[in-house]
């Protein structure tokens, strides 16, 4: 029994640490973005021959870190209501996005930062996806602006997004409306639509 339960406890003890260094890089990171491995290691409560044990650097453990989060944008994203005219989807979506981005605002600004973009943008296909669908869907309701082709305008969105949660103070009690209006600018809805789109989506 006990040669059996050995490595299944390791590799347990092992995801464990995985995920503990995650977390401490995330909390050490949003409090000191210059922080070492050391303290990254100290901070969860691992050693730094053991923080190597799982990333070689500073920079692949920020990478997995990139990569966590983004999967976690796709998977708010997968499970927004698609139900209703496309820039109340639009605004649900920026809504649930900003939601999930405001706990992990630094994680977010970091994978979204002129470095880490690019590597960030191609694990954020599928949400990437959506937002164009959206768009397309929008611009065929006569709702979205058409001056513009659907793809232009999806990126423009995509970076709309990337300047609300790099500066954005997500203390704000009025940050996730304020998120959403942005998004919904660049779409080409006026601030009065928008107000009435954010209304209908408030209880």
């Amino acid at each position: 029994m006990t040669d059996t339960a050995s490595p299944r406890r390791i590799r347990k003890d092992a995801a464990a640490n995985r995920l503990g260094l995650l977390t401490a890089a995330a909390h050490t990171l949003a409090h000191d973005p210059t922080a070492s491995i050391d303290t990254i290691a100290r901070a969860a409560g691992l050693s730094r021959r053991a923080l190597y044990g799982h990333f070689d650097d500073r920079d692949a453990l920020v990478r997995e870190l990139i990569a966590s989060g983004a999967e976690r944008f796709n998977a708010i994203a997968e499970g927004v209501d698609d139900s209703g005219p496309a820039p109340v989807v639009l605004a649900r979506l920026a809504l649930a996005l900003w939601e999930g981005a405001a706990h992990v605002q630094f994680a977010a600004a970091i994978a979204l930062d002129d470095i880490h973009v690019g590597d960030t943008a191609t694990v954020l296909v599928p949400l990437r996806r959506r937002v164009l669908r959206i768009i397309e869907r929008g611009r065929d309701e006569g709702t979205f602006r058409t001056d513009l082709s659907a793809v232009t305008v999806s990126r423009l969105v995509e970076e709309a997004a990337r300047t609300v949660i790099t500066r954005l103070d997500g203390s704000r009690p009025d940050a996730a409306d304020v998120a959403a209006r942005a998004i919904l600018g660049v779409a080409g809805l006026g601030w009065r639509e928008a107000d009435t789109v954010l209304g209908s989506l408030r209880p």
